[in-house]
């Protein structure tokens, strides 16, 4: 009997590799393949450090925190650190309450997956981040996508819904195609529906408004029901906060698994974002108008680009998606620019969808105008 067991398990080990492999051979065959790699050797026009605020080390002060939380934050990973830089979050951002999370893509899962219940809908944009996707699939709520920026195909949807409470989730800015969200509409279009708004602002944290974001800068923060931060982004740490109520948080608190569930991130690494918000306050002004200035060079240099197989897509954003549909196009560009000494990455589908593949240009306050040119000019030969 236990050597029957044996050669099953053995025969049923040996299938499931065979699966992957052909699943993952599929994948190359469709060429996007993903593999892991750095190029830091390569001048940066691919990774989310917008301000570069990731490459300053401005410790002002003895660094005496631990290294290790020890626990979740319901156990004993809950420390001073935590509690004091959740009230600076909650000052900053200028509302009730802030809950730190390890990550902006465990904040979106926290709160789609514990606020929304039975018989609640939300609606996403169908260019949300897979962090939004995810955590509409773990609500026991009902779920589904809206056109990219369309409020009129919005609009159909609520117009459908019957029964309980409503969540649209919208991002400030889109990953991948560096354009905003139309915030004053939605907002307007939240008090008529009475639907419950929540905002994603990953790639515009530290961006707006002495870095607070989109909602900031154009004075709606009041009138959205929760907002995601990150800190990976141009606050070059790692990390979230959801801001909100405080009965918000208390609910995230009590009822979301990926906070409970985690051990907590470090005293350590608090102090550490902590440390690059001063930076943003001190320094982000500057850092700010400098980067406002590549993007502009940038666009300039690639306006004669606009051809039937390469397209720059609109965006005053950090991020400039060139389009190339054509794969073989596409990665023979990359590999070119990586060789001229340039990170830019390719995105391929499933990340966009089929035929929306592209460059993801990424600028930032440290690119130099001469950098920039070159990156120019190597474009234009492709």
């Amino acid at each position: 009997m236990s050597h029957t067991k044996d050669t099953g398990s053995k025969k049923n080990s040996g299938e499931i590799f065979d699966l992957m492999d052909s699943e993952l051979e599929r994948r190359k065959q469709a060429g996007n393949y993903r593999s892991l790699k750095t190029n830091k050797s390569k001048i940066d026009f691919s990774s989310n450090d917008y301000l570069g605020l990731a490459k300053l080390s401005d410790f002002k002060t003895e660094i005496n925190y631990p290294k290790g939380s020890t626990g979740s934050r319901l156990l004993s990973g809950n420390h001073d650190v935590h509690l004091d830089f959740e009230k600076y979050l909650a000052d900053f951002f200028k509302a009730e309450s802030a809950l730190l999370m390890n990550s902006g893509y465990s904040a979106s899962l926290s709160v789609l997956s514990s606020v929304p219940k039975r018989n609640d809908l939300i609606l996403y944009d169908e260019l949300a981040h897979a962090c939004i996707k995810d955590g509409t699939r773990l609500s026991f709520a009902k779920h589904q996508s809206f056109r990219h920026n369309d409020l009129d195909d919005l609009k159909k949807k609520l117009d459908k819904h019957v029964g309980g409470q409503m969540f649209v989730v919208v991002e400030s800015i889109y990953s991948m195609d560096g354009d905003e969200s139309p915030l004053v509409e939605l907002v307007e279009l939240s008090k008529k529906y009475s639907f419950h708004l929540i905002l994603d602002e990953a790639h515009s944290t530290g961006l707006y408004l002495g870095g607070k974001g989109l909602a900031h800068e154009l004075n709606l923060q009041e009138s959205i029901f929760a907002r995601i931060y990150t800190f990976g982004k141009a606050i070059g740490r790692h990390g979230a906060c959801v801001i909100g109520s405080g009965t918000l948080k208390n609910h995230l608190i009590n009822f979301a698994r990926p906070f409970i569930y985690t051990t907590a991130m470090s005293p350590f690494d608090v102090f550490s974002i902590q440390n690059s918000f001063q930076s943003l306050v001190h320094k982000g002004e500057k850092l700010r108008r400098t980067l406002k200035d590549n993007i502009a060079l940038f666009r300039n240099n690639l306006s004669v680009m606009q051809t039937r197989s390469i397209l720059l897509l609109p965006s005053n954003s950090p991020i400039q998606p060139i389009i190339i549909s054509d794969k073989k196009l596409l990665s023979s560009v990359s590999n070119q620019l990586t060789e001229h000494g340039f990170d830019v990455r390719p995105i391929f589908s499933p990340t966009v969808k089929e035929g929306t593949e592209r460059l993801r240009v990424v600028l930032h306050a440290f690119n130099t105008k001469n950098e920039i040119d070159r990156l120019s000019e190597s474009l234009a030969q492709f």
